[in-house]
């Protein structure tokens, strides 16, 4: 029977070939700036030394201007806002990990399976295998971000999360042909396996259309090991 993440993954796939125009992923959000930075949950994979040599792998096949390749430091998985560092008390900022340093101390390290890469309306995504243990992780942040704040003020729907790693950001509105073209190429590269054992809050800002962060606190999970999963 099909999985979720599969079903997901073809349905994305066939609206990427459906796709008129890719738009620029470097617009300014609501309430984004120059020179602001914003309180966040990833997870980083700066100790991930295969998703890094995935993401080179697929760099050096697809060179297209209208594209942005993410550098390996900047390699990432978005899991939950917290706000701007300018609304985000240095009290608050200290509880909300306390919460969440509580709760992952319950959670085990978990194995992430990355690959293949497709496009979307702003990049080039990899798939993410399984969803479960990240959603997991996510609805503990945010239960932590709940303890401090309450229910009703977690930033974010709850609902609609869907786990990537993102390769390339667009920067213009751009025909997605070529990229599709090469994409399907590369349809066939081997994903990795990947060890998650913390979970990261940062400090991110975008003022050169990259991201870059500050590591505020890396929370790990103290859990037993997730056994592996069965072939």
């Amino acid at each position: 029977m099909p999985s979720r993440e599969n079903e997901y993954y073809a349905r994305r796939w066939q609206d990427f070939q459906r796709l008129d125009r890719m738009h620029d992923h470097w617009w300014w959000r609501p309430g984004w700036t120059i020179g602001l930075s914003f309180y966040t949950w990833h997870i980083t994979f700066e100790n991930s030394p295969d998703v890094h040599h995935l993401a080179a792998a697929y760099q050096q096949r697809i060179t297209l201007p209208s594209l942005d390749p993410v550098p390996p430091e900047g390699l990432h998985m978005t899991l939950q806002g917290v706000g701007f560092t300018h609304d985000v008390t240095a009290s608050d900022i200290e509880a909300i990990t306390a919460e969440a340093t509580a709760r992952c101390a319950t959670l085990s390290p978990f194995l992430l399976t990355l690959g293949p890469a497709d496009g979307d309306l702003e990049g080039v995504p990899l798939a993410v295998r399984p969803w479960e243990p990240v959603e997991r992780l996510r609805l503990a942040i945010r239960d932590a971000i709940a303890a401090v704040w309450g229910a009703d003020q977690v930033p974010e729907p709850a609902d609609g999360f869907h786990p990537h790693v993102t390769l390339f950001y667009s920067n213009t509105q751009a025909d997605p042909a070529p990229l599709r073209a090469l994409l399907a190429e590369l349809r066939d590269t081997p994903p990795v396996d990947t060890s998650v054992r913390a979970v990261s809050l940062i400090r991110l800002d975008r003022d050169e259309k990259v991201y870059r962060w500050t590591t505020v606190a890396a929370v790990p999970f103290s859990g037993p090991p997730d056994r592996p999963r069965q072939a």
